[in-house]
């Protein structure tokens, strides 16, 4: 028997990448979409191993979990189609008004109780603007802070003037979650109701404000490989913080309810690619997981994630916090994040919502 030969060229090739970007190089972006057109069970596994090394040369062991509560449920104005929370379709998901302060403090001690760094205030609206409900959503975020539990984030909507962003850094907001869904290209393939660029000047006010910025988007829309790999390039240049990586759950009722599940390896994959790209940032699994990755779930980490979001969705289940934190207490993994102020992140590029042109340099500039 003959043994047969093996190409080792795309091992060579992403062996070389994983080292220029332990020695702080970075990929260029015709580089970047070779790794995610890799197709091979080996050639994925390889750049899963360089993922891994990357993100323990970064950011050791330590992994950074959060949570979310859901403050205003439903009846959203806008019409994203993956959301079971838009008034434009029929998906029997929960509907209530903003919450009170209890929630909040209760959510607050689980958090603490669980190792989990950060809570986010989730609302399901178009955005906030100044007026009473500003008023209220500042005060649950002073109670949020005032705990001294876990650190105060949310994700808001839009936002469309800075004494807006400047108010919710007052109150004691740290990081604002914003995602930018998608590449700029395909955005306009799950909303219509408001725009990318809409998204990329209300992270312009929200860093002018000083506040850190969690942006990430969603895979398994039907967005091409190519569209993941300008995602990730955007949220570097915007300077994102936090990267949550969320995978398509199709909700019944929504117009993405019938689009074919990505494979776990290709999950898998894009972790990895965004690792190579970012290397610094808090690349956070979010919604989707469970449903997609199954019994692969663990292997996150080994693709470059350091961050995980525990507690149940939006809408939909997670597993429990206590079979998360079995997960990472077998990989030797350590959720105590005790690091709150991303030191360890390369500094950001800044930008600035203040000027008239802003709209058409963002849509040039950090597309």
């Amino acid at each position: 028997m003959i043994a047969k030969a093996v190409d080792v060229t795309n091992h060579s090739r992403i062996s070389e990448l994983g080292q220029r970007v332990l020695a702080g190089g970075t990929v260029a972006r015709p580089e970047a979409q070779w790794l995610f057109e890799l197709e091979s069970a080996a050639d994925i596994f390889d750049l899963i191993a360089w993922a891994n090394r990357i993100r323990e040369h970064f950011k050791g062991n330590k992994i950074h979990l959060c949570s979310i509560v859901n403050a205003k449920a439903g009846a959203c104005s806008e019409n994203c189609s993956f959301c079971a929370q838009s008034s434009f379709h029929q998906t029997g998901s929960p509907k209530y008004g903003f919450i009170d302060p209890e929630p909040v403090v209760e959510a607050a001690d689980e958090a603490n109780k669980n190792q989990v760094t950060a809570v986010g205030l989730v609302a399901a609206w178009k955005g906030l603007k100044e007026g009473p409900m500003l008023d209220e959503v500042c005060d649950r975020i002073r109670e949020l802070a005032k705990t001294g539990k876990t650190r105060p984030d949310a994700s808001l909507g839009i936002i469309k003037s800075q004494a807006v962003a400047d108010r919710l850094k007052e109150a004691g907001l740290e990081c604002y979650g914003h995602n930018l869904e998608s590449s700029k290209r395909f955005f306009p393939s799950h909303c219509s109701s408001h725009t990318y660029e809409d998204r990329i000047e209300t992270i312009g006010y929200l860093k002018k404000a000083g506040l850190k910025i969690c942006s990430g988007g969603i895979i398994g829309m039907g967005e091409t490989r190519d569209d993941r790999c300008d995602l990730a390039f955007s949220l570097k240049e915007i300077g994102a913080n936090v990267v949550p990586i969320n995978i398509l759950n199709p909700i019944k009722g929504t117009p993405f309810e019938n689009v074919t599940p990505l494979p776990p390896l290709e999950i898998l994959k894009t972790i990895a690619c965004f690792r190579f790209i970012l290397p610094r940032q808090e690349i956070m699994i979010a919604g989707g997981r469970t449903v997609n990755l199954r019994d692969m779930q663990s292997m996150v980490f080994s693709a470059g994630a350091s961050a995980l979001m525990v507690g149940n969705y939006l809408t939909t289940l997670n597993q429990s916090v206590e079979k998360d934190l079995q997960m990472l207490k077998d990989l030797g993994l350590d959720p105590n994040w005790d690091s709150h102020d991303f030191a360890d992140q390369a500094d950001a590029p800044s930008f600035s919502a203040a000027s008239p042109a802003f709209d058409e340099a963002a849509a040039t500039t950090f597309a």
